[in-house]
């Protein structure tokens, strides 16, 4: 019987969406592009905060992810 994982698949994308865009918003600012790495740091917060959540609602409700 296979086990579900703790986040489900909207939550993981999401937080993995938001390393991607931290990632580079660093790299931008390392190399000076400060316009795209506010951008990109907004972006990382967003997607971040809404991984958060849905992370809190899945736990919450006690749904778990289809096998």
């Amino acid at each position: 019987m296979a086990s579900a994982s703790v986040l489900g698949e909207e939550e993981s994308t999401m937080l993995y969406y938001a390393l991607v865009f931290l990632v580079i918003g660093l790299i931008a600012s390392l190399l000076g592009a400060s316009g795209v790495a506010a951008i990109a740091s907004q972006i990382a917060w967003v997607l971040f905060l809404i991984g958060i959540v849905l992370l809190v609602v899945a736990l919450v409700t006690g749904r778990r992810t289809p096998v």
